[in-house]
C-alpha cells in the first residue's frame, strides 16, 4: 500500500495519547488526576440543550446552508461586533463544525505551497500540522518569561519574516501558557502585520474565559479588520466542547472561500445544534457566568498549591483554563531534566497526576533551556486539584 506523501507532514494532538495512557492506568484501579486534556467536565447550560432539542424535535435535522443558518450568523455578527468593537454583518461570518476547521481553511485560502506562516510555539499543535500538511513552511516564534506572564518578542518575530511570509497566527489568551498580550504588545504585532502585508489568524477560542479586566481583539486595531480572520468557538464559554460548533469571521472575500471549502469538506455544520448556539448567544448568560466562576475557583486552588512545591514556579493568568508552570528545577532534582516523557510518566505513575508537557505543543526549539508542563483545570474538580497537587508536592519533597 502506497499512502500519499503528504501524510508524512501531518501532525496530531499528542495530548490524546496522554489521555489514553492515563485511562489505561486508571483502569487498573489507580487514581488519576486528569490535568492532561483541555476538555470540560462542566455541563452545557440547560437552556442551550433545550433549544437544540426543540429544534431537532421540530424537524431541523436536514441539510442547512453551507455557511450556517442566517439567524445564527446574524446573532454571532452582533456578538462579535459588540464584544470586539468591530462592525461585522452576517456576510462576514461562516459557521464551522468546531473551532479547529478555521485553522486549516485559513491556511488553504491564503497560503500557496512554499509560502511561510509564522505560528507560536509552544502553541496549539494543529497550527504547525496544517501549515506543513498543505505544503507550507511553518516558522515558529516563541515566548519569554515576563514579570506577570509570558510575553512575545516582536523584534524576534520580525527577524523571522521573509519575502515568502504570507501570514501570522496569533493566539492571544494563549493555549498552553495562559498568556495575554498587553495593549502595547498587541499593537506591535499589528504594526508588523501591516508593515509586511501579512494576514492574521486571530485564534480567540478563550476570549470569554477570563477572570479579570476585558479581552481585546487585534481585529479592532486600525488597519487590521481587513487582514484579520477570527477563529471563534462555542466550546469554551458555553461548555460545548463535544457539540463541535464554531465560526470563521473576517473579510467577505475570505469568508466566501471558507464557505466554498465547507461545501467540499462537510457540506454544512449540524443543523439543530445551531439553534442551541443562537440560544447561547441571545439567551440568559447566568450559565456562562457560573462556568467562569467554577473555573476561577479551580485556578486559584491550583496556583496556590503550585506555589508551595519545591522547584516549581507558576504565573496566575487572568484567562484560559491552563497553567504552564516552570518545572526546570524539579526535573533537575529528579535527574530528568533532559527527558520530558520520563518525567511526565514518572509523575503519573507515582502521584496519579497526569499532565501534558511543553513537548506536546509544537516542536521544542534548540534554544529552550527551561522546562514546562501544562495543567488544564477544566476537567477536574476543585477537591481533586488540591488532592492531586498535594501528592505532587509530597513527591517533589522526597
Amino acid at each position: 500500500m502506497h499512502l500519499a506523501n503528504r501524510l508524512n507532514r501531518l501532525g496530531t494532538e499528542t495530548a490524546f495519547a496522554v489521555s489514553a495512557e492515563a485511562a489505561a492506568f486508571a483502569s487498573d484501579s489507580n487514581k488519576v488526576y486528569p490535568f492532561h486534556l483541555g476538555d470540560m467536565n462542566i455541563k452545557t447550560p440547560q437552556n442551550i440543550i433545550d433549544a437544540a432539542f426543540n429544534a431537532a424535535t421540530a424537524g431541523k435535522t436536514g441539510y442547512c446552508p453551507n455557511a450556517g443558518i442566517p439567524a445564527l450568523r446574524e446573532a454571532l455578527a452582533r456578538e462579535i461586533s459588540d464584544s470586539r468593537g468591530v462592525a461585522y454583518t452576517r456576510d462576514n461570518v461562516v459557521i464551522q463544525p468546531g473551532g479547529k476547521p478555521s485553522i486549516g481553511k485559513f491556511v488553504l485560502t491564503l497560503m500557496n505551497p512554499g509560502d511561510e506562516i509564522l505560528y507560536p510555539t509552544p502553541g496549539y499543535p494543529i497550527y504547525e500540522s496544517q501549515i506543513e500538511f498543505h505544503g507550507g513552511r511553518a516558522i515558529p516564534y516563541g515566548f519569554i518569561e515576563g514579570h506577570k506572564n509570558f510575553e512575545l518578542d516582536p523584534g524576534a518575530i520580525e527577524d523571522s519574516i521573509t519575502p515568502r511570509t504570507r501570514a501570522l497566527i496569533y493566539n492571544d489568551l494563549h493555549n498552553p501558557t495562559g498568556a495575554e498580550s498587553s495593549s502595547e504588545e498587541m499593537a506591535a504585532i499589528a504594526e508588523l502585520a501591516i508593515k509586511h502585508n501579512l494576514f492574521v489568524l486571530s485564534d480567540e477560542a478563550y476570549f470569554d474565559i477570563r477572570y479579570a479586566s476585558e479581552s481585546q481583539s487585534i481585529a479592532a486595531l486600525p488597519g487590521m479588520k481587513e487582514r484579520t480572520v477570527i477563529l471563534y468557538t462555542f466550546s469554551k464559554k458555553f461548555a460545548m466542547t463535544g457539540w463541535r460548533l464554531g465560526a470563521t469571521i473576517g473579510p467577505k472575500p475570505i469568508v466566501d472561500c471558507v464557505a466554498k471549502l465547507n461545501v467540499n469538506d462537510e457540506s454544512c455544520s449540524n443543523h439543530f445544534i445551531q439553534y442551541g448556539a443562537i440560544e447561547a448567544l441571545t439567551g440568559p448568560q447566568d450559565g456562562p457566568l457560573e462556568i467562569r466562576q467554577t473555573l476561577q475557583k479551580r485556578r486559584d486552588i491550583a496556583v496556590a498549591v503550585l506555589g508551595t512545591i519545591p522547584g516549581v514556579r507558576c504565573y496566575k493568568p487572568n484567562a484560559t483554563f491552563y497553567l504552564f508552570p516552570n518545572v526546570t528545577n524539579l526535573m533537575k532534582s529528579k535527574g530528568l531534566y533532559d527527558d520530558y516523557e520520563k518525567f511526565r510518566q514518572r509523575v503519573m505513575y507515582e502521584t496519579g497526576v497526569s499532565f501534558c508537557t511543553r513537548a506536546h505543543f509544537g516542536r521544542v526549539q534548540d534554544n529552550e533551556s527551561q522546562r514546562y508542563v501544562r495543567l488544564a483545570y477544566s476537567g477536574i474538580e476543585a477537591n481533586e486539584i488540591e488532592e492531586g497537587l498535594g501528592n505532587l508536592k509530597r513527591w517533589a519533597q522526597e
